[in-house]
């Protein structure tokens, strides 16, 4: 278990990065409450004009502080939740793949590079398509293109693993085949496949930022990808608005590719 002494300052920084977008995301109804896509001012007043709209309104009167904090809701509960949906799957595939091997292997595995020849985006985009836009289809498209890195790191660690001296006394002791594969094997081969639990958070961020541009978000939930859909519209009149969620979006991303570079480092120097 990696502890926070044992993280550089780059780990540091990115879990404080992320615990404060966490506080943000708890607290938001407290900071903000009411409906972020109400109306509530007049529109295109700029930051700082009133201290009852401190971001400003964007050109319809709504708050933007309000929606940069609701937004930061929509942003995490996707990103984590359809990191954690393609973690999953990618392991229990990998893991199935791994230890079964045969044509399970050969099956799974097809099936796997038929996912990695899509663009996980094309992939999304075609779910919320089919399915509709809301929170829980984003989630699933996301992970529908997210899942297939995960299912390969795990089915190499299970075929490292599948034929150790544990393996063999589980087998001695009776264990069905998938028990020990996801009660032996599985645990012990989580530790890499957990280390791209940064890049799916990550990727799952900005995916939902350009299907939320792109108007494939969820109509009833105010998200940085629309705020910045909404402010490109008069950029040049108010650019506050494409730049506040822009840069919510840059520091999100960079707090989680800076704590993933240090649980890296931190793992590679333990004994």
């Amino acid at each position: 278990m990696i502890l926070w002494r044992q993280l550089n300052w780059e780990g540091r920084a990115g879990a404080a990065l992320l615990m404060a977008l966490v506080l943000m995301a708890l607290l938001a109804p407290l900071i903000a409450p009411g409906d972020p896509l109400a109306i509530t001012g007049e529109p295109m007043l700029r930051p700082f004009a009133l201290e009852l709209h401190p971001l400003g309104t964007d050109r319809l009167g709504r708050d933007v502080l309000s929606g940069l904090l609701h937004g930061t809701r929509t942003t995490l509960l996707v990103a984590f939740f359809s990191a954690a949906v393609a973690l999953s799957v990618g392991s229990i595939v990998g893991t199935l793949a791994g230890f079964l091997g045969g044509v399970a292997d050969t099956v799974l595995m097809r099936i796997t590079e038929a996912f990695q020849t899509v663009p996980g985006f094309l992939l999304a985009l075609a779910a919320i398509s089919v399915t509709g836009p809301s929170v829980p289809t984003l989630i699933f498209a996301i992970s529908l293109g997210n899942w297939t890195q995960a299912a390969r790191v795990t089915r190499a660690e299970v075929l490292s693993l599948r034929e150790r001296d544990f393996v063999a006394a589980a087998r001695t002791l009776g264990m069905r085949p998938l028990e020990i594969a996801f009660r032996e094997i599985l645990p012990n081969a989580f530790g890499p496949t957990a280390s791209l639990a940064a890049i799916s958070v990550a990727a799952a961020i900005l995916i939902e930022a350009a299907l939320s541009f792109l108007g494939f978000g969820d109509p009833n939930r105010v998200t940085w990808g629309s705020m910045i859909a909404e402010g490109r519209t008069v950029l040049r009149a108010a650019p506050y608005l494409s730049i506040v969620p822009g840069l919510a979006l840059v520091v999100t991303v960079l707090g989680v590719h800076l704590i993933g570079r240090g649980f890296s480092r931190a793992e590679r120097l333990q004994p």
